[in-house]
């Protein structure tokens, strides 16, 4: 084998990956429907589509999580079989998941060398693991301290320590599965630094995003797939944002949302110097005090960990807080509990959806009225009134454009679009007064993150106030009236929407006043 036909980590290379007419069913679903997908060499090719087209389960058939029903898959123009994800290791495909699989309590060498033989048999070898991952780190760019623990590192060290398991590995092709979603902006950039050295070497990587304008930024071919099928591939070059957008949903997508003209009117939600602590024993927020009136969308920016979570759980009464008051319509609720906050109208959607917002294992129908399910016309005398809860649900699912078999299926069946939907449908039916809207469209393909969208839109037209937290800026601008920027858990100020730009809000987000920057 030459050295043109090796990586610089000195495995080989994998020249053409193809898989060729996929279909892979399941109970009631035809995930795969004869999809085509190819990947070679020095390329990035992306992978798009929305919430349940089919990404996820194609790459799993690649890693050898699931087995195809139809079709087959040739390594350099020769049929294999990948069985498992040891088969697919094994061929030199490696596959980083949105939600790593690591172990927090062991360092980064540890975690590299788990599961691995020992070169030295029954005695560990992490001196020599800790040597390859330096070695690794220095080729790929990759910052990373082999002893240092796995809880101690940030969520863009963590994805590292993902990438470098993998090229310890060997995996000359590299699948990454939404793996922007929970990273800053920051980490983004120096995961892209990344990811474009590894293609100058000879790595092939297959991106899954709904990011389209990361799509564009680091890929050199994208596929689309829609229902199962793949509506075709396009150099990367030779397409736009807004092409991808109506190719994927099948229609024309709007990316600036029609915001219209609302009066607006009285604060509804007000924070008078708030404080309160954090899961890591520091303050989650000083000092903060900002209001929310009638009609207006406030929006909430700030890089991940700056109190934005901590703010919406002290509001709605899942933290407690340590100084200061909260008032809704008037009625100061600092510290009520949890459920009596919701009997005065304020709707809450959570930013952990599925930790937060549904129990997995109830039914859409059960989680449409988790909020409501003591009151009539659900309950009567301690009975639940199945009839009046399964019209109830048929109406939402109906309403909102839920995407299930039935109101009977289990919420941990739908995807992260519908899973959203539902959530969505619950907090709204209530009538609430105000809404704290928490990531809402975060992991959300592009039709139903204009969805959502549209949704808080017109709770904003009928007059309710609207809290926004989101890490997405172009979101924030696109739907805000009024933007406060959170940094280390303080206000850094409150931006009118018509004076706020990328640049102003970036210095803020990083703690700096624009006029002391210049």
């Amino acid at each position: 084998m030459t050295e043109s036909t090796k990586l610089p980590s000195g495995k080989p290379r994998i020249e053409t990956i193809e898989m060729r007419g996929i279909t892979k069913r399941f109970p009631g679903v035809i995930a795969n429907d004869k999809a085509d997908f190819d990947i070679h060499a020095g390329e990035v090719h992306a992978l798009l589509g929305e919430n349940g087209a089919g990404k996820s389960t194609l790459m799993k058939i690649l890693y050898g999580m699931y087995h195809p029903d139809e079709g087959e898959i040739l390594l350099n123009g020769k049929p294999v079989t990948i069985a498992s994800p040891n088969d697919s290791i094994n061929l030199g495909i490696g596959m980083i998941h949105q939600h790593f699989m690591l172990v927090p309590t062991l360092t980064v060498a540890e975690n590299v060398a788990l599961g691995l033989p020992s070169s030295r048999g029954a005695l560990t070898d992490l001196d020599r693991v800790s040597k390859r991952i330096v070695e690794l780190a220095g080729i790929y760019g990759l910052k990373i301290d082999p002893s240092a623990y796995v809880w101690q590192l940030s969520v863009g060290q963590q994805q590292r320590v993902e990438i470098i398991k993998a090229l310890y590995r060997g995996a000359a092709l590299l699948i990454l599965d939404e793996p922007t979603a929970v990273l800053t902006p920051q980490e983004v950039d120096e995961l892209f630094v990344i990811m474009r050295q590894m293609v100058k070497d000879g790595h092939a990587l297959i991106f899954i995003s709904h990011k389209l304008h990361e799509v564009v930024e680091i890929s050199n071919r994208i596929t689309v797939l829609r229902d199962g099928r793949r509506i075709g591939t396009r150099l990367t070059s030779e397409t736009t944002k807004q092409d991808l957008a109506n190719w994927m949903v099948g229609r024309e997508i709007g990316f600036a949302p029609d915001r219209g003209k609302v009066e607006i009117g009285e604060a509804r939600l007000k924070l008078e110097k708030v404080e309160c602590g954090s899961d890591r024993g520091t303050p989650g927020l000083r000092g903060v005090s900002i209001e929310v009136r009638s009609g207006e969308i406030l929006g909430i920016a700030g890089v991940s960990g700056n109190g934005q979570r901590e703010l919406a759980e002290a509001i709605t009464g899942l933290r407690k807080v340590t100084t200061g008051r909260v008032f809704l319509e008037g009625k100061d609720i600092t510290n009520f509990a949890p459920g009596d906050i919701t009997e005065l109208n304020l709707s809450y959607i959570p930013e952990e959806r599925m930790r937060d917002g549904m129990i997995k294992d109830f039914t859409i129908a059960e989680n449409m009225i988790l909020r409501e399910h003591h009151k009539m016309p659900y309950s009567r005398m301690g009975f639940l009134n199945l009839s009046d809860i399964s019209k109830h649900a048929d109406e939402l699912i109906a309403k909102f454009h839920v995407k299930t078999p039935s109101r009977e299926t289990h919420a941990k069946n739908l995807s992260g679009g519908n899973i959203q939907k539902v959530v969505l449908a619950r907090e709204i039916s209530r009538n609430p007064r105000a809404i704290i809207a928490a990531q809402p469209t975060r992991g959300l393909d592009i039709g139903a993150t204009e969805y959502v969208r549209e949704q808080l839109l017109i709770e904003r037209r009928k007059g309710v106030a609207v809290m926004l937290i989101s890490e997405d800026l172009d979101e924030i601008l696109a739907l805000s009236d009024r933007i406060a920027v959170l940094y280390e858990g303080q206000v850094m100020d409150i931006v009118p929407r018509s004076e706020a730009t990328p640049e102003r809000l970036g210095l803020l987000m990083a703690g700096v006043h624009p006029e002391v920057s210049s």
